[in-house]
C-alpha cells in the first residue's frame, strides 16, 4: 500500500530531497503508516494533503520557514500546513495567539478564518516537524521517522539557499535550529504561542516585522502577513 503522495511533490522538491525517500527511515514512515490504516486508525491529514506545504511553496519561492509540531489532531482541521486550518474551521487556540501577535506587531486586522495559504504562496513554508498524527492523539506519530525528514528538509534549505528567515516558536522548533548558519539566515525563537506558553516570550516578539525587516535589508521583497 502506497501511503507517501510523492508524486504530488512539485519537481523542484523531488530534486531536493529524492535521496532521502531512498533511506530507510522513509520506508519505516511508510510501513508504520500501513500498519495505521490497516488497523483502522483515523490519520491526518488526509494523504493528498501530507505534503501540501511543499506543494503550496515551491523551493525558490521559500523565504520564511516556520515550523510548528504535528499536526491538529481533530476532525476536519490538518490539511498539510503548520498553524493553518481550513477557512471554515474554528480558529485554534495557537493561531489564535499567533494572529494576536501580528495585529499587535504590524498594526493589521485579526482575521476571521485560520486558513494560511496566502502566507504559503507569499514564501513562508508551513513546515511540521511531524507531518501526520492519529485522531485524538497529539504527538501519536512522534518517532517514527518524520523528525529526521524534518531535519533533513531544514538542513537542505540551510544548504542551499540564502537569507532565509526561520521563525522557531517553542523548544521542539528550537531543536531544528541547532545547525543553522546565523551568518547566513536569521534565525527567531520564542515561547510557542500555545496559551500554555504565549505569554512567557511569544507575545511581543515582533517576529512579524523582523522578519520583513530582514528581507528588505537583503533586498528581497517581504511577506505580505495580511490575511
Amino acid at each position: 500500500m502506497q501511503t507517501l503522495p510523492i508524486t504530488s511533490l512539485p519537481l523542484c522538491w523531488k530534486e531536493l530531497l529524492s535521496s532521502e525517500f531512498e533511506k530507510s527511515y522513509m520506508a519505516g514512515i511508510e510501513q508504520f503508516l500501513c500498519q495505521q490504516i490497516k488497523a483502522g486508525k483515523i490519520i491526518y491529514p488526509r494523504q493528498s494533503e501530507i505534503f501540501q506545504a511543499f506543494i503550496e511553496t515551491p523551493v525558490a519561492k521559500v523565504k520564511v520557514v516556520l515550523i510548528g509540531q504535528d499536526p491538529y489532531h481533530g476532525p476536519g482541521q490538518a490539511h498539510g500546513m503548520s498553524f493553518s486550518v481550513p477557512a471554515e474551521v474554528k480558529i485554534p487556540p495557537s493561531l489564535r495567539n499567533i494572529y494576536k501577535e501580528l495585529s499587535a506587531d504590524l498594526g493589521l486586522s485579526i482575521p476571521k478564518h485560520g486558513f494560511l495559504k496566502a502566507w504559503a504562496n507569499s514564501g513562508v513554508l508551513l513546515l511540521n516537524s511531524v507531518l501526520t498524527v492519529e485522531d485524538g492523539r497529539a504527538g501519536g506519530h512522534q518517532k517514527k521517522g518524520w523528525e529526521t525528514f524534518t531535519d533533513s528538509v531544514v538542513k537542505i534549505l540551510n544548504l542551499k539557499c540564502d537569507n532565509l528567515v526561520f521563525l522557531l516558536w517553542g523548544a521542539q522548533a528550537q531543536k531544528k535550529g541547532v545547525g543553522i548558519d546565523r551568518q547566513r539566515h536569521l534565525v527567531l525563537e520564542s515561547a510557542h504561542p500555545s496559551p500554555l506558553s504565549a505569554y512567557r516570550g511569544f507575545l511581543g516578539n515582533k517576529h512579524f516585522s523582523k522578519t520583513n525587516e530582514f528581507l528588505r535589508s537583503k533586498n528581497i521583497a517581504e511577506i505580505n502577513w495580511n490575511l
